[in-house]
């Protein structure tokens, strides 16, 4: 698995669907003028400049483990202020911020409770942590069709239905093991349109995340018979996919 890659890839991938969760995941949370708020895990920036145009500049901040998605941010969003680092060890002090925010990103920390407990650590008395996960699980992800796709000629193939939070419940779960109270589940949906199936393929293979791990490390002849199998399985073009991600809000 990698996002090892440029900020420009991640956007072609995984942005077309988390741009508009971002407008979503910031209503849902209440993200306005006069709060402070932290993007964990934060990529190449979609909830970042989410939540920039709701709070200004100086009130957000952001980390993310990727050096190419901070660099690319400082400079897209230079009055933020953007840290490399990890969910496990914010460099912040204790209640810095009303809101601290993950999206999609939870099932890509290494500890995901730590996490948390991180991520409520750095938020003040009262303040909000919240966090959302593609429903990978459930059938109802941006990539679900891509895994079925792949589990119909690779049925011993991993996916990520079983990484933390995928499921429905297991975000609550995790919030309530890292201390916050007050929990809410809630399910946010994005609707993307594609003009082409290229524009959909393409993307998986640049090599980000596990999808495209999958894709990258695949022989030529697989790599076409499971694009085929893909084309077989979509709408024609042009088509609408929809995404479903399961979110937690937690008080501290």
């Amino acid at each position: 698995m990698s996002f090892d890659v440029g900020a420009p890839a991640y956007d072609r991938f995984m942005g077309r669907f988390s741009r508009p969760l971002a407008a979503k995941f910031a209503a849902l949370v209440g993200a306005g003028a006069g709060q402070r708020a932290l993007d964990v895990g934060c990529g190449p920036g979609a909830l970042t400049e989410e939540l920039v145009a709701r709070l200004g500049p100086a009130a957000v901040s952001a980390i993310d483990p990727s050096e190419q998605f901070v660099a690319a941010i400082r400079t897209r969003l230079p009055d933020v202020d953007v840290r490399h680092g990890f969910a496990e060890a914010l460099p912040f002090d204790d209640d810095s911020f009303d809101l601290a925010m993950a999206q999609l990103v939870v099932h890509f920390m290494r500890d995901p409770q730590a996490g948390l407990s991180e991520m409520a650590r750095v938020t003040r008395a009262d303040g909000v942590v919240a966090a959302c996960v593609w429903n990978h699980a459930g059938g109802s992800g941006p990539l679900s069709l891509f895994w079925h796709a792949v589990r119909d000629l690779d049925p011993a193939a991993p996916d990520e239905s079983d990484m933390a939070g995928a499921r429905e419940g297991q975000l609550v779960e995790l919030f309530d093991r890292a201390g916050l109270w007050s929990v809410e589940p809630a399910t946010l949906t994005v609707q993307v349109n594609f003009a082409t199936f290229h524009d959909w393929w393409e993307p998986f293979t640049f090599g980000v995340g596990p999808a495209g791990s999958y894709v990258a490390a695949l022989d030529p002849a697989r790599r076409d018979a499971l694009q085929a199998h893909c084309a077989e399985l979509l709408p024609q073009a042009p088509f609408d996919l929809e995404a479903s991600a399961w979110t937690a809000l937690g008080r501290v």
